[in-house]
């Protein structure tokens, strides 16, 4: 892919898309006992199972399934507020992931994310499906990955985006590589290259710093 374009690639974008493990986290998956099983522990776990359910879509993926353990991931403020970023641009975000996560669920209900789809192992079909959904077509849609099960989406999309930590074969096949690594602001610096290069990312951040004023 040629990356001398992907200033024009991003000019165009209306939708970006992330992986999740090794894109939003830094790709270490955490496994905890459970707390003992008080009335709040129930609560949240009856909470959390109806969110996954929710963002599920059990399409080869795997994760973990357990009473007795949970599974945890570090999310990067940063990488919030870039999601926020997005919203006041009108620029939709999604996540697809292969892991199936109640921790992804309820990080992506927080942030308000457009379109949610975990277990998936054919991220190429699920990107086609959402542009389908939104109506747009793919070049103006971005995906930001990390490892080879990506690049089926990123070979489709306007622009790809590989983090700083991504795979070699995954570097060669993107448009543009952020200065940060996965889990460390590397969404981030995808949401701003893109705004900045639609004229957008000063307006986004005074109107960000208005809502929370």
């Amino acid at each position: 892919m040629p990356k001398s374009s992907a200033t024009a690639r991003a000019r165009k974008i209306k939708l970006i898309l992330f992986d999740v493990d090794g894109v939003l986290t830094d790709g270490k998956i955490w496994i905890f006992p459970a707390p003992g099983g008080s009335d709040a522990g129930v609560q949240q776990a009856v909470l959390e199972k109806s969110v996954l359910e929710r963002s599920a879509q059990h399409g080869g993926g795997f994760g973990l399934h357990s009473t007795t353990l949970i599974e945890a991931k570090g999310f990067h403020a940063h990488d919030g507020t870039a999601i926020s970023f997005c919203r006041l641009a009108g620029i939709k975000t999604g996540i697809i992931t292969k892991r199936i996560s109640e921790t992804v669920a309820l990080r992506a209900q927080d942030l308000k994310i457009d379109h949610v789809h975990q277990g998936i192992q054919d991220k190429g079909s699920v990107f086609a499906h959402i542009l389908d959904k939104e109506g747009i077509s793919a070049s103006e849609a971005a995906f930001v990955g990390d490892d080879v099960i990506d690049l089926p989406a990123m070979r489709r999309c306007g622009l790809a985006i590989a983090v700083k930590n991504a795979r070699p074969e995954v570097k060669a096949e993107a448009h543009w590589i952020t200065p940060h690594a996965g889990g460390d602001g590397a969404a981030r610096d995808a949401v701003e290259y893109i705004l900045k290069a639609q004229g957008k990312w000063k307006q986004a951040v005074e109107e960000y710093i208005s809502e929370r004023s």
